[in-house]
């Protein structure tokens, strides 16, 4: 009884018999439910991507956008609730101001990290409805280009390349084959607007808007969306592979 949740599921304070917070994995379920969101490092920088459904045709392009900065040097990619996402950047964007406002530097990525992972964790500890969002956080520092997940549980890890979201699977088995230390952020754009593409199952999911941005070198390390001539490129790359892929 105990596997399926019953009666241990109402709070995010009880545990159940084996070890369970069922609050905590309803939240990864939201998270499952959602776009891909996809973060590699590359030798020069850090590149996030975020396959973004379109809930409607009569959506404005550009709306209710996944990628945020909340820092020159720090960017954000969500998936989950939208709005969960929202609360999470806002969060973000207060450690790091108050930081700079306390210490008059940049604040670190791993520290970053670890505040947005205790604050998340918070809602578990107290009995609060857990953050239905996977977070991923690109940030190019002192110790050079760094990418973080962070977890609806408040687990916050370090990697080399990982995904988020329904297509997060098939996303990491894509990322794996990928020769990270020697690709340029440029490279690695046309890489994850490919794999977004690759996961994206037309047949179940609405139409979606690519989003795209990176913190590298290129961008004085700074937080920006890829350039549009590079995202176009990226884009129509991503259809053609698709396309060949198909023929074959």
């Amino acid at each position: 009884m105990s596997s399926i949740g019953t009666g241990y599921d109402l709070t995010t304070t009880t545990f159940s018999p084996d070890g369970k917070i069922f609050q905590v994995d309803y939240a990864q379920k939201a998270i499952d439910n959602s776009g891909t969101a996809i973060g590699i490092r590359c030798k020069d920088g850090v590149v996030l991507g975020v396959e973004k459904l379109v809930i409607s045709k009569m959506l404005v392009e550009g709306s209710n956008r996944r990628i945020f900065s909340c820092d020159l040097h720090a960017g954000i990619a969500t998936s989950g609730l939208a709005a969960d996402g929202r609360q999470i950047v806002n969060r973000a964007r207060a450690e790091a101001a108050n930081f700079k406002n306390f210490f008059g530097d940049a604040i670190p990525g791993e520290v970053l990290c670890d505040r947005i992972a205790s604050y998340k964790h918070l809602f578990t500890l107290y009995g609060t409805r857990p953050y239905g969002v996977g977070t991923l956080l690109a940030v190019y520092d002192e110790e050079g280009p760094q990418l973080y997940q962070i977890e609806a549980s408040g687990v916050g890890m370090r990697y080399f390349g990982t995904a988020v979201g329904k297509g997060r699977q098939g996303a990491k088995t894509e990322i794996e084959r990928l020769k990270l230390s020697e690709m340029t952020c440029r490279e690695g754009v046309l890489a994850v607007a490919k794999i977004i593409y690759q996961v994206h199952d037309d047949a179940k999911d609405k139409a979606f808007e690519l989003e795209l941005s990176w913190v590298c070198d290129e961008s004085q390390r700074r937080h920006e969306r890829v350039p549009a001539d590079l995202h176009a490129t990226a884009e129509t790359a991503a259809k053609a592979a698709l396309e060949d892929d198909d023929d074959d």
